[in-house]
């Protein structure tokens, strides 16, 4: 992953941006490829989800050749639309609002893991649609990098005098009268 060549420097114990996958750190400052990878991106989600759609398509077709019947046919594409959809709007509120957001049902990756792989393709196009607004998860990382920023210079604006000097403890030191 190609970093944004000229990081600014931080002050040791400054917090460190998290990268986003496929765009490192270049997010903070809009780096040399950034832009590129913000078309790229959703480009490569989208041609991802037309893929899984066609070997969707594929596996309901070999379900319609077994003659079950339309009843069958009709469950298989609602679940397979209800699936998508499910997934679809988790993975928008994941890249959004972060993991930690989710609750209920969204929050459940052991007991409705078929759902989301049944899903995947519309988790990949809202991955896409995503990827149009902004770099897919950055608006959690940049919160969360905004606030540890915050927190930061609120402790270093706390310190007087010399930093690396201790205080004594109430009643010790000083004269001895």
């Amino acid at each position: 992953m190609n970093e944004d060549p000229t990081p600014t420097p931080r002050p040791a114990g400054a917090p460190e941006p998290e990268p986003i996958r496929w765009f490192g750190t270049s997010w903070v400052g809009r780096g040399t490829d950034y832009r590129l990878r913000r078309v790229v991106v959703p480009l490569g989600a989208l041609l991802a989800a037309v893929a899984g759609a066609f070997v969707l398509r594929f596996a309901v077709e070999g379900v319609q050749l077994s003659d079950n019947g339309g009843f069958v046919n009709g469950l298989l594409v609602a679940a397979v639309a209800i699936c998508s959809c499910l997934a679809g709007l988790r993975n928008w509120k994941l890249l959004s609002e972060g993991r930690d957001q989710l609750t209920g049902w969204m929050a459940e990756d052991k007991s409705l893991g078929v759902v989301w792989v049944i899903g995947g393709v519309g988790a990949l196009f809202a991955y896409f649609l995503r990827g149009l607004v902004e770099a897919p998860g950055e608006a959690v990382k940049r919160a969360r990098y905004e606030r540890a920023t915050a927190q930061y210079e609120r402790r270093q604006a706390g310190r007087g005098g010399r930093p690396g000097a201790k205080k004594a403890a109430p009643g010790r030191g000083g004269r001895k009268r």
